[in-house]
């Protein structure tokens, strides 16, 4: 329902302050930064200070027909979310999350859990940016030809085939992320459908990435509590979220530091001179 240069338009809304996800981080004081990974727009002449230009394609092919992306390109992007990370780990972060903003992408992310999960596409599909129901129908109708397309089923072990035939820049960018975010030992904050569809890519190229992993939330996106279990995942927040963005981590993240300061900072009963139960 939403053209394609809507998301151009919100990186632009991101930079200037006006989005969900601004809101959230200005709120909780968190660093915010944008990614270009390949928006299917001239960025060239942004230079926002948070506004990184990491542009792998300008967007990416249509796999109904072929290949959303080249090998080398899923392995450019992936390396490039990695570099980046580790940026961030080096400059003093052990905490960190990831959103996403791009008009389509949960296609690519129902597609991608339908191969890893075995769950049919119809029951992976969601409304994502708002399609009514015959909307719907159609966007379940195209899934379904592309799953055949591929072969789906036979991509569910095998994460950068799979990136490469239905993925984005920006879910195999996060994979790279989420990567080095484990390798740095960081704490990993899985905000939505897309982000985690792109944990189930990175879970699959090293498994240990999911024990540093705390999940912000379950999303209205009908197949996101579908991923959750199958990562057998519990989030921290069910709240009816559809935002995207990261907006999900951004509200977790004070929460997970707040769980922190209780167990660094609250007495126990005998610390605070409390009598016991038995007392």
């Amino acid at each position: 329902p939403y053209p394609q240069s809507v998301t151009a338009q919100m990186v632009l809304n991101f930079l200037n302050g006006g989005a969900a996800i601004n809101v959230f981080t200005q709120m909780n004081q968190l660093q915010l930064i944008v990614v270009d990974a390949g928006v299917n727009a001239n960025l060239s002449h942004l230079n926002q200070p948070n506004f990184i230009h990491a542009k792998q394609g300008m967007g990416t092919g249509n796999y109904l027909l072929s290949e959303a992306i080249t090998y080398d390109s899923v392995m450019s992007s992936i390396e490039k979310g990695k570099s980046l990370v580790k940026e961030v780990a080096q400059a003093g972060s052990n905490c960190i999350g990831f959103g996403e903003m791009g008009i389509g992408n949960t296609s690519s992310a129902a597609l991608i859990m339908h191969a890893i999960t075995g769950i049919p596409i119809h029951a992976c599909v969601g409304r994502g940016t708002g399609a009514n129901d015959e909307q719907l129908t159609i966007k379940i109708n195209t899934l379904e030809k592309v799953a055949a397309f591929h072969q789906l089923h036979t991509l569910g072990n095998e994460p950068l085939k799979l990136l490469c035939a239905v993925g984005g820049f920006e879910i195999a960018m996060m994979v790279g992320a989420y990567l080095a975010a484990a390798e740095e030992k960081m704490v990993i904050v899985v905000d939505g459908f897309i982000a985690t569809a792109a944990l189930l890519i990175a879970v699959q190229i090293e498994s240990t990435v999911m024990n540093n992993c705390i999940f912000a939330h379950s999303s209205n996106e009908q197949g996101h509590a579908k991923m959750l279990q199958h990562l057998k995942a519990t989030p921290l927040l069910n709240i009816g979220l559809r935002l995207g963005e990261g907006t999900g981590a951004a509200l977790a993240i004070p929460l997970i530091e707040s769980a922190v300061a209780f167990l660094n900072q609250m007495a126990s009963f005998e610390q605070a001179g409390v009598s016991t139960a038995s007392e």
